[in-house]
């Protein structure tokens, strides 16, 4: 999966189809931790009797997910990259109402090979 975030390419790949990486930057980070509310909580609870989608918890979770991966974005970019390569997600329950959610990769510096006719990303 390859994605353009502005000026930015993320790709879980170790690699961009049609680009060479021209420096290694080290590794970009976001992370964000979530709590889940009283009022959620309580919804999510009546919710589960019935059963189904807990859509309190997945708009929380997806919240949570792109702020992680924007976090990750800006970090790449303070690191010089233009690029991040091997883009993974990651989760963890800290306790009973909060997790954490981290989104990390190699950021890098990446040009178009000569014979691909990839677009600059300047």
């Amino acid at each position: 999966m390859t994605i353009r975030e502005g000026d930015v390419i993320i790709t879980t790949a170790p690699y961009v189809s049609g680009y060479r990486v021209v420096k290694v930057l080290g590794v970009a980070i976001g992370v964000t931790v979530r709590s889940r509310g009283l009022g959620g909580r309580f919804l999510a609870g009546l919710r589960s009797l019935a059963g189904g989608e807990i859509r309190e918890f997945t708009e929380l979770a997806e919240q949570a997910r792109r702020q992680a991966i924007e976090r990750m974005i800006q970090h790449a970019k303070e690191l010089g990259a233009n690029a991040v390569i091997s883009f993974r997600l990651d989760s963890n329950e800290i306790s009973e109402y909060m997790d954490e959610i981290i989104a990390y990769g190699t950021a890098v510096i990446i040009q178009p090979e000569e014979s691909s006719g990839a677009q600059s990303i300047d």
